[in-house]
């Protein structure tokens, strides 16, 4: 039996007042003789938020904590191999379980590997002190994965897949309440208007966000791996389209050197660039009369529907420490800083962000 180990203590602050910290542990297990294996994690999200969307609604600082956990087995006799996962998310206002499936088949001397993986999901969100019972949004997520890992030379490996999600229910944020603005004003709104302005140009009162109850997704994605004779190069791509009109595509690169027997260093770097879903308004029009409001059908203040580009880019290391082998047992640090350009959307325009991860691994025998 072969066993690995691992954890990691990641951290996230961004210029919008947002603090995460994430402890996690991880553990697997192999017996290659029988084909079998099992892994399960667990980690914590602890989060302290005052952003300008909870200031925009007038709430005091927001902190919450999430947990997580997830389990898999796997099974491999000859080329045919299959696994099952379960997941669970937890929060004091939000539930989530998915349970998975996955099955793949060797070809060509296991020069090809073809995967096919289905998974479901169902989330309820509520608000926080309210019992689901008495408030509940519920979502389904049905995604099916098929991927093919080809050898394509001594060195070098390409994964191309393709992913279809389909979701349904309820998906708007139940604290997400929206300004609405006179036609002849909503043109006049600036891109990162202060809450203060916003306040002063809009209508009076707030509405809900709604957004559609279905939406399909698409994604095509490549990964490309060479093996040089002391360093490894990954490129990945993925390229998004959905059902409310978002375009998407994502491309990712590290470059990890081997320093030494018990060093290696890498940067990444990654670009992804988005238009906006069909319904996004940055200012959305509407009228106040009598008490009732004329609103449109769907809308939005979550502004990663938006437009927008993010660069990420930072350094990792890692330093190797088993006695026989060095890579048994290894200490990993990562840094990444991001930009993103929000260039449609209330509030802010920009965002800054810092990403740190401390991590270990160890395996044995």
């Amino acid at each position: 039996m072969r066993w690995e180990a691992g954890g990691e203590v990641a951290g996230y602050h961004d210029t919008d007042n947002v603090l995460v910290v994430t402890p996690s542990v991880r553990a697997s297990a192999r017996q290659p003789s029988a084909g079998l294996s099992a892994s399960g994690s667990y980690l914590v999200d602890i989060v302290s938020a005052a952003s300008v969307d909870i200031v925009s609604a007038a709430s005091p600082r927001w902190a919450e904590i999430r947990h997580a956990g997830a389990l898999s087995l796997g099974l491999k006799a000859g080329p045919v191999g299959g696994s099952l996962s379960l997941a669970t998310s937890i929060e004091p206002d939000f539930v989530s379980v998915q349970a998975g499936l996955t099955g793949s088949y060797d070809l060509a001397r296991k020069n090809v590997v073809l995967s096919l993986g289905y998974a479901y999901e169902h989330d309820i969100a509520g608000r926080t002190g309210t019992p689901f019972s008495v408030y509940a949004l519920r979502l389904d997520r049905h995604r099916l994965v098929g991927r093919a890992e080809v050898v394509v030379g001594p060195a070098t490996t390409l994964t191309p897949g393709l992913e279809a999600q389909f979701e349904s229910g309820r998906q708007e944020k139940p604290y997400r309440w929206l300004p609405l603005f006179d036609a002849n004003v909503a043109p006049g709104v600036p891109v990162g208007a202060s809450v203060d302005e916003v306040n002063r140009l809009r209508l009076p009162g707030r509405v809900a966000e709604r957004v559609p109850d279905t939406r399909m997704r698409w994604a095509a994605t490549a990964r490309l791996a060479h093996r040089f004779s002391r360093s490894t190069l990954t490129l990945w791509d993925r390229a998004y389209v959905d059902s409310w009109g978002l375009l998407a595509s994502t491309s990712e690169a590290s470059w990890v050197f081997e320093l030494s027997r018990r060093w290696s260093a890498w940067p990444h770097v990654r670009f992804h660039d988005q238009s906006a879903a069909s319904f996004w308004r940055r200012a959305y029009v509407g009228t106040v009369a009598a008490g009732q409001a004329v609103v449109p059908e769907h809308r939005s203040g979550d502004r990663e529907l938006s437009p927008l580009w993010t660069l990420t880019a930072g350094p990792g290391l890692a330093f190797y420490m088993g006695s026989r082998d060095p890579r048994s047992l290894s200490v990993t640090l990562e840094f990444d800083a991001s930009y993103t350009d929000f260039r449609d959307a209330l509030y802010i325009d920009h965002r800054w962000a810092g990403f740190a991860v401390a991590g270990f691994n160890a395996r044995f025998p």
